[in-house]
């Protein structure tokens, strides 16, 4: 199985940006996408983003237009670009692999992204 290592998060203020990469322990290469999620304290886990390794991307509402995620198949790894943070992007991110509406691999520890306002 496939294991996930997220990295990159910090404390930043309202308009911030933070890059958080995801290295897996295997290859990604044919996997039907890769997803970046966040869950705020209280809440449940939410989709961001997903990356096909066609390059293929796909936004939900909340971050379409301010983050950008990305995939270097060779390395291994998923990026998730944050621009104009707002304090609502305070969360635990999380990647792993997508398929369908789901996450369907195991999840890491997750890397903790808080915006001050």
């Amino acid at each position: 199985q496939v294991r996930f290592e997220e990295s990159g998060g910090g404390v930043v203020q309202l308009g911030g940006s933070l890059k958080l990469t995801c290295r897996a322990s295997g290859s990604i290469a044919g996997l039907p996408a890769m997803g970046w999620y966040r869950q705020a304290p209280g809440k449940k886990r939410d989709l961001v983003a997903t990356v096909t390794e066609d390059g293929e991307t796909t936004y939900s509402e909340f971050v379409k237009g301010r983050f950008t995620i990305s995939a270097d198949i060779a390395k291994n790894t998923v990026y998730l670009e944050m621009n104009g943070l707002k304090p609502e992007d305070t969360a635990v991110y999380y990647c792993n692999i997508h398929l369908g509406r789901f996450a369907v691999g195991i999840w890491g520890q997750g890397t903790q992204v808080t915006v001050n306002s």
